[in-house]
Order: structure tokens, then C-alpha cells, then sequence
């Protein structure tokens, strides 16, 4: 039997390591997809420049469209990243009757609900494993492997850059821009952090890993993003001191009125494993009603990691090519007509524990007076510690509350910082159990 024909969009690191695994691997790949696959044609921005790839035998270009638009490729593999001249040409692809199979999680977020109605319509898949955490099958374990379950919740480290500072803060007692700067010099940032440092990129995955899970549109515009650029020292080290580390977690949980969605910081106890995944690793956490809850851990980023995920991608799109479209696992593990409309809750309609560090001044009275609004605000408080401060007028209040919906906390920190006693912002820290039970 021919050998199945790839069209590669994208020679950079994802797309020299594809091509790696692809050439390492053919064997192997050949007795699991039940047929040859070879990358025929490739678009890159410049193909003179040095690859970390052998591109012996493979057509190159600068055009993408004459990627899209090659007869002979069965499977355009996206690896330009972006969503405008990505969702361009992925929908070119969809429409010359080409599937797809794409690393791009701002794509799929922003404009999946669009692509994935189009590749229904003209029978082709879009595969997309490798958008969400590298090279751990999460995808392919909450829609497939996790098929007989009802999903309660999921929460994940899905962002490497930002789980590598928050591990240096805590280990080495550094500041965050310190860390930042040898995050970029690593190669772990970007010059331009923002996508990473302000949750961007992780509200993207969260994005499609909720769909997936609770059978809702993706739904990018309506996640809550909030980054860890004012995550300081102190609240690490007060952090650790009562038991918890800070994380950047993805949150996601089905409740009654409606789907928590949500980037932030996060505190969570140090006996939970997801809790000990450190530097640039990934992790994510799906507590189904059968199942219990599971772990997904692995690399997030790199190389041969994303490109495990992309091949493993190309072999599932090659084993179904014969099959009927209508028998084929939906793009959103949900089949399209039943999808459902349940809300995305605003984030001040989330119920969660917070982490509170007040500065006040040091005198009688001053801790009644915020136990009380706490109080009167239906807050209720599980531990708390005073610390000295800098200034011999002032003290460092910690505490940790229980569950408690999220606006009944802003109503709170407004008449709390309305108190004259009140020096500078309350910094607050949302806090997950992550319960199995």
C-alpha cells in the first residue's frame, strides 16, 4: 500500500522535531497506522535555513497554499502557530477535502467551534492533541479514555514558563523579575512574556480542555485570565509556611449554575501531587465520577514532545481515512447536535477558598474589625497567622478562609479597604482543595 502523503506547514522546532520522529520511528509508525506515512511537501519562511532535521526527500517551499493545495498530500500538518494566516489556510485545507492535524491551541480556541463545523461538513478530521500540554495525551484521555465518565472538574499546570518561575520563587527565594529574565534567557519566555505570564496561552488550553470535558462551544472570550506578575516573594514563603505552594492553575468545574472557567494564581496544598510538579513540566487533574480523580504529567513544551503528539495525531487520522465520517470520535468527544448551552460563569459567581495578606496598623481592635466583615460577608475563616512588620506600627495579617462565593469576598475586601487602619492593597490569592472524594 502507498505510503499516506504529509503536507507540513511550519519547519521550526515542533516541525524539525515531527519530521525527526516521523523518520526515527517509521517502522514502528507504519505497524501501528497500518501504512507508511512521509512528509512530501513542506512550507517554511525561509527553506535555506538550518534545520534540526534531515530534509532529504521532502518538496520545500516558501508559499503555504501550495502546501494546501497539493494534490497528492492526504494530511496538512499546521505548525505556524497564530490565528489569522493559520485559520486560513486550515480552513483552505478543510475545504480542498485535506485533514488537518494542527499545534495550535489559539486557533482551536478562538475559531474551533467555525473549523470543526467546516471539517464536519466536508467529512475530514482536525486533530489537535498536541495544542493542549506537549506530549501528554490529554485530549485523547478525556474524550476517549475517559468516555464513560460524568467530568466534575479538571484543573491543570498547563503552562511551563510560569510553573518554571513560581518553582524558582519558592526554591531559591528569588523575585519574579529575576526569574523572568533567566526564564528568556533559557528560551523558556518569549521577549514578549505576556502570553505566558498573564495566563494567555493557558486560558487558550483551558479553553478546549472544558469543551472537551463538559461538551459545551469552546468559548475562549468568556475565561477568566489573571497572570503571576504580582505574585511577590512574601507570598510564597507565607504561602509555604501554611502548607501550600502557589501555583498557575487552569480551573474548570461544572456546577449547578453554570461552568467555572478560569486562569489564575493558585494556592494548593503540598500533599497534593499536582502541588510537587516543578520548573517547565505540566500536569492536569480530571476528577471524573467513575474514575476518581487522575493524572496527566509530562513534558508541556519542546521538541520531540509536541511532535509525539503531532505523529501520534498523524496515525490516528491515517487509521480512519476509509472510514465513515459519521462513525468517527468527535472533534469536542461530544457528538456536534449535542452540544450543550450550559453558562460560563462570570469569576464572580466561582466558589473557592482565598489566601488574604493584609497590612494593618498595629493596635487594639484592628483583627475584630476584619473578622467582622468577613464575617457579615458569609466568609468564614479557616487558619490565620500574624507576622511582624518592617515598620514597628505595623503588622502582616495572614488568612486563609474557607469556600466561599467570589463576590461575597469582593464586597468584603471593598469595606475592608475602606478601613482607615488599612495600609496599601490586600493581595488575594484564590486557594483549591482539589479533593478526590
Amino acid at each position: 500500500m502507498e505510503p499516506v502523503k504529509v503536507g507540513l506547514i511550519g519547519l521550526g522546532t515542533v516541525g524539525g522535531g515531527t519530521v525527526n520522529v516521523l523518520q526515527h520511528n517509521a517502522k514502528e509508525i507504519s505497524r501501528r497506522a497500518g501504512r507508511g506515512i512521509v512528509i512530501s511537501h513542506a512550507a517554511a519562511r525561509d527553506i535555506n535555513k538550518p534545520r534540526i532535521c534531515q530534509t532529504d526527500g521532502i518538496k520545500l517551499t516558501e508559499d503555504p497554499l501550495e502546501v494546501v493545495a497539493d494534490p497528492d498530500v492526504s494530511i496538512i500538518v499546521e505548525l505556524i502557530g497564530g490565528d489569522t494566516l493559520a485559520r486560513e489556510l486550515v480552513l483552505k485545507a478543510i475545504a480542498n477535502g485535506k485533514h488537518v492535524v494542527t499545534a495550535n491551541k489559539a486557533l482551536i480556541a478562538k475559531h474551533g467551534n467555525e473549523i470543526f463545523s467546516a471539517a464536519q461538513k466536508q467529512g475530514v478530521m482536525v486533530a489537535f492533541e498536541a495544542a493542549v500540554a506537549g506530549g501528554i495525551p490529554i485530549i485523547k484521555a478525556i474524550r476517549e479514555g475517559l468516555a464513560g465518565n460524568h467530568i466534575e472538574w479538571l484543573a491543570g499546570i498547563i503552562n511551563g514558563t510560569g510553573n518554571f518561575i513560581l518553582t524558582e520563587m519558592r526554591d531559591k527565594q528569588r523575585d519574579f523579575d529575576s526569574v523572568l529574565a533567566e526564564a528568556q534567557r533559557l528560551g523558556y519566555a518569549e521577549a514578549d512574556p505576556t502570553f505566558d505570564v498573564e495566563g494567555i496561552d493557558a486560558a487558550h488550553k483551558l479553553t478546549i480542555l472544558a469543551s472537551i470535558a463538559f461538551g459545551v462551544p469552546l468559548q475562549f472570550e468568556k475565561a477568566y485570565t489573571e497572570g503571576i506578575s504580582k505574585i511577590t516573594r512574601e507570598d510564597v514563603d507565607y504561602a509555604s509556611e501554611l502548607g501550600f505552594t502557589i501555583k498557575h492553575l487552569g480551573v474548570s468545574r461544572r456546577t449547578d449554575k453554570g461552568i467555572e472557567l478560569r486562569v489564575h494564581p493558585t494556592l494548593i496544598s503540598k500533599r497534593r501531587l499536582i502541588a510537587n510538579v516543578d520548573g517547565v513540566m505540566n500536569a492536569v487533574l480530571v476528577k471524573g465520577d467513575a474514575v476518581g480523580a487522575t493524572l496527566y504529567y509530562g513534558a508541556g513544551a519542546g521538541a520531540e514532545p509536541t511532535a509525539s503528539a503531532v505523529v501520534g495525531d498523524i496515525v490516528d487520522v491515517v487509521r480512519v481515512l476509509t472510514s465513515d465520517p459519521e462513525n468517527r470520535v468527535p472533534h469536542l468527544a461530544f457528538q456536534p447536535d449535542s452540544l450543550s448551552d450550559t453558562p460560563i460563569l462570570a469569576i464572580d459567581e466561582i466558589e473557592t477558598a482565598y489566601y488574604l495578606r493584609i497590612t494593618a496598623s498595629d493596635q487594639a481592635g484592628v483583627l475584630a474589625n476584619i473578622t467582622t466583615i468577613l464575617a457579615n460577608n458569609g466568609i468564614s475563616i479557616d487558619s490565620m497567622l500574624q507576622k511582624e512588620h518592617s515598620s514597628e506600627d505595623k503588622a502582616t495579617i495572614i488568612i486563609i478562609t474557607h469556600t466561599t462565593i467570589e463576590k461575597n469576598m469582593n464586597t468584603a475586601l471593598e469595606k475592608i479597604h475602606a478601613l482607615d487602619v488599612i495600609d496599601g492593597d490586600v493581595v488575594r490569592i484564590r486557594l483549591e482543595h482539589l479533593d478526590a472524594e
